[in-house]
């Protein structure tokens, strides 16, 4: 917990700033992606990522709720039982 005269947008932890060495890491990826001539592999692959994304939308989804829920009860904004 950061501390309480520390002056910080309570959603700062959402931005993402990769380091270069992750830049680097997609970037080779991307251009694997790109030199790909075989349809069958980039249809497999776009399968694949539809359903990564899809599951890791739901994650997030559920994640940002109970961060959001235990966000609440630290502030006091919601009494436990």
């Amino acid at each position: 917990m950061p501390p309480r005269n520390a002056a910080s947008n309570s959603f700062d932890w959402m931005v993402v700033k990769p380091s270069l060495e992750e830049e680097l890491t997609l970037e080779r990826s991307i251009r694997s992606i790109e030199d790909c001539d075989n349809v069958d592999v980039l249809s497999q692959l776009c399968v694949a990522m539809a359903r990564q994304q899809w599951h890791q939308g739901k994650l997030l989804k559920q994640a940002v709720g109970h961060i959001a829920l235990l966000d609440a009860v630290l502030s006091g904004g919601e009494r436990k039982s």
